[in-house]
């Protein structure tokens, strides 16, 4: 997949075939972009038009979208299900005379979380600071 800069003869040659090939006119004319989801037709729309309809028509993400089985979802889901439960049971501590506080557990689970965070940014001084905001300064903000 092409990574967005152009470096060398062979990044030219994809870009100029994915224009030549994928990038045309009726890509936005009643093209259908996702399952029961056309684009609009580009005559009857300005910017916040398309904007607009974005937001107010673009069906939720489905696996089916991305052309994956409905099923797909259900790993990730559950996945993200033990990730959950398995912090919960990380910071509630464990039930049982192993001794020590359960208290005392809690807190330095706890503390380490906090201990592992990164300090906090001033982004209204750093912003100030910036001379020229290209892409890649954008995308680090």
């Amino acid at each position: 997949m092409y990574g967005g800069h152009i470096t060398d003869d062979w990044d030219r040659r994809i870009n100029n075939t994915y224009l030549e090939v994928y990038i045309k006119p009726e890509l936005l004319c009643n093209m259908i972009l996702a399952p029961q989801f056309r684009s609009p037709d580009p005559a009857k729309f300005q910017y916040a038009d398309y904007s607009n309809f974005i937001e107010t028509k673009l069906p939720a993400e489905q696996p089916i979208m991305f052309g994956l089985h409905p099923n797909a979802e259900i790993n990730y889901l559950t996945s993200m299900c033990d990730n959950v439960f398995d912090t919960i049971m990380n910071i509630s501590g464990k039930v049982g005379g192993t001794g020590g506080s359960s208290d005392s557990q809690q807190y330095n689970i706890l503390m380490d979380y906090k201990n592992r965070l990164p300090s906090e940014f001033n982004l209204i001084e750093i912003n100030s600071r910036i001379k020229d905001k290209n892409p890649n300064v954008v995308v680090c903000l």
